[in-house]
């Protein structure tokens, strides 16, 4: 194989891994084996405390199929944020929604989604609480947490929801349920990150239908 050959090779491996890290994708979760970690995704732990323990579950009535993704380490650490981030998804301008259920939780009930993951001590997080009744967006950086706004609203442990985050240039929007809670602007994190799910002390969390599109 001539150096030409070999060049031409790994430039069109090249461009279609950057194609795949930039189309939109659904992730349900119903192709992984019961109590495994969900294929193609990263963790980390933002603050202190123990790592999460992310596994794929079946359960009753999921959103989709029969299966989940949980987070069901109860570690009471306040300041502790388990992530779990798709591997193959690198995208500023998206828009991003997942379903969630906060099945548990004493110092927290919370579901998140973040984006713009750089690590995990650096991305955007919008997250709702269902002992707060409230849904927020964050800014994390060297893994400490800024408010940028915020909505008091009914968020129903037990129960499905969708959270949705749209974020283009330095504004962010962000749904529940379908109603627009939140629109913010911020210039902190702009660059292109990964996306993922989030949740914050002893939440025990599922989720369902991770979905990205760019924007």
């Amino acid at each position: 194989m001539s150096k030409l050959t070999i060049a031409v090779v790994v430039v069109s491996v090249a461009l279609g891994a950057a194609a795949r890290a930039n189309k939109g994708s659904v992730w349900r979760f119903d192709g992984d084996a019961d109590g495994a970690s969900p294929a193609g995704f990263s963790f980390g732990r933002t603050g202190k405390g123990a790592a999460g323990h992310w596994v794929v579950r079946r359960v009753d009535k999921a959103p989709s199929g029969g299966y989940v993704l949980v987070q069901d380490d109860a570690d009471k650490t306040a300041e502790r944020f388990p992530v779990a981030v798709a591997d193959d998804t690198t995208l500023a301008d998206v828009a991003l929604k997942v379903k969630c259920k906060a099945v548990s939780g004493k110092v927290d009930q919370a579901c998140g989604v973040v984006l713009r993951y750089q690590d995990e001590n650096n991305y955007l997080v919008a997250r709702a609480n269902a002992l707060e009744n409230n849904v927020r967006l964050y800014v994390v950086v060297t893994g400490k947490r800024k408010q940028l706004a915020g909505w008091d609203g009914k968020v129903t442990a037990g129960a499905w929801h969708e959270l949705k985050v749209e974020a283009k240039g330095d504004r962010c929007l962000v749904s529940w349920d379908g109603q627009k809670v939140i629109d913010a602007r911020d210039k902190t994190l702009l660059g292109a990150g990964k996306v993922g799910v989030w949740t914050k002390a002893d939440s025990v969390t599922w989720f369902d239908d991770l979905t990205v599109e760019p924007r």
